[in-house]
């Protein structure tokens, strides 16, 4: 198991005191993780020594500049185990890589009529996109059903694969449920139908060891700020041919091997879809990112995770009027999402917050799968490599206190 208390010194972030005077309890990871001092530093020194812009020049800088921002995207391959790091695509974040998906392959390859599965549980980086190429072209859009208890209904998706969808795109892990969901059957049987398939692994990748070959996945994103890595970059994995046959996502500089008055002839891979100068010191915190999970071990971070999550599901359960959603701890990651009865998400959040414990409150970027379960909003506690058992006491005691409140 890990070492938390070493772990958590990595964090400085996690020995801010606020304002009330409370040390914080960081239970909001799902959104956005925190920092290690390994990336922070790795950043700091990109522009105290390197900086400079990349692939453009030959000065010493450029050069320092270049083989980072390279090297750091062998480490996304490597972690990911990508087959080539032509195969990794930089893009602002995950939601930018599915809409990469959506604006060049789908917009290549699809046509009216042409059906696109996705799932009731999807966030909404993974819809929109959709509904606008709907709007434009008539695609037909339907959904896996989510079971009562947090599950994705794979006898339903077995009758959608019966109406020759074009694409099958769906989150490997739910920001709200936890739900780790089957990727390699879901992309086997897509593969039966000839479909080509698309996994949102925002939450995955960061949580758990994600192997793209075994997966066989046509294309897969995720995120660097939630895997400990900063904001403004993420990375698109997509299959060489499907790539190569990709028209450009974004026209500019870097992207292109010749422009003429009247036309251009775009970049090899990955540059034919890195238009202008990309984010370079994030590249590198992303990389250095990669680095310091890979060093503690991605099973290592699992185990802990489903140790902190089933003590936190046990806990919550022991209050009354609390109600979590979501399959149980050996089906989920460290997600827990929950209402209390009688009071507003919103309110246990800002109240949990005088005792310095950040959780999350709304609908999470996840509207329809509140719908489904018929309420407007939840609160949800995330957790990560640093979480403990102590913080979800303190979780728990401070629901009890906006229980007394509300009583």
């Amino acid at each position: 198991m890990l070492n938390t208390d070493l772990i958590r010194k990595d964090f400085p972030i996690l020995e801010r005191v606020t304002a009330s005077g409370a040390r914080v309890t960081y239970l909001d990871s799902t959104a956005t993780s925190q920092k290690p001092l390994a990336v922070i530093e790795a950043m700091s020194d990109f522009y105290r020594r390197s900086n400079a812009n990349i692939h453009r020049g030959v000065h010493t800088l450029a050069e320092e500049s270049t083989a980072l921002y390279e090297n750091a995207r062998e480490k996304i391959a490597e972690f990911i185990h990508a087959p080539s790091a032509r195969q990794i695509i930089y893009t602002r974040n995950t939601t930018e890589s599915i809409n990469l998906v959506a604006y060049s392959w789908a917009r290549a390859n699809l046509k009216a009529g042409d059906l696109v599965i996705l799932t009731e549980m999807e966030h909404h980086s993974n819809l929109v996109p959709w509904h606008m190429l709907a709007a434009e072209r008539g695609i037909e859009l339907d959904f896996i059903p989510v079971t009562a208890d947090g599950l994705l209904d794979l006898d339903a998706y077995r009758s959608l694969l019966a109406r020759d969808p074009k694409l099958v795109s769906f989150t490997h892990m739910s920001n709200v449920l936890g739900t780790v969901n089957p990727a390699a059957e879901i992309i086997r049987l897509a593969r039966d139908v000839g479909a080509v398939t698309l996994v949102d692994a925002a939450q995955s990748v960061p949580h758990l060891a994600v192997d793209v070959q075994s997966l066989d996945a046509d294309f897969l994103a995720f995120s660097a700020h939630k895997m400990c890595g900063p904001t403004g970059i993420g990375a698109l994995y997509g299959k060489a041919a499907l790539l190569e046959s990709m028209p450009p996502f974004l026209g500019g500089g870097d992207m292109i091997k010749e422009v003429k008055l009247r036309s251009f002839r775009p970049n090899t891979l990955p540059h034919k879809f890195e238009a202008g100068t990309p984010a370079i010191a994030e590249a590198v915190g992303f990389g250095a990112a990669v680095d310091y999970l890979t060093k503690i071990g991605m099973d290592k971070i699992a185990a802990h995770e489903h140790e902190i999550t089933e003590y936190a599901l046990e806990r919550l359960e022991e209050i009354p009027g609390v109600k979590v959603f979501g399959p149980s701890a050996d089906k989920k990651g460290g997600v827990a999402a929950f209402t209390l009865e009688g009071v507003h998400p919103h309110d246990v959040a800002q109240i949990l917050d005088q005792d310095g414990i950040a959780v999350r409150a709304g609908h999470h970027c996840a509207q329809p799968l509140h719908e489904k379960f018929g309420i407007p909003a939840t609160s949800r506690a995330s957790f990560y490599l640093y979480n403990t058992k102590e913080e979800v006491d303190l979780l728990v005691n401070g629901i009890y206190k906006v229980k007394k409140m509300f009583s």
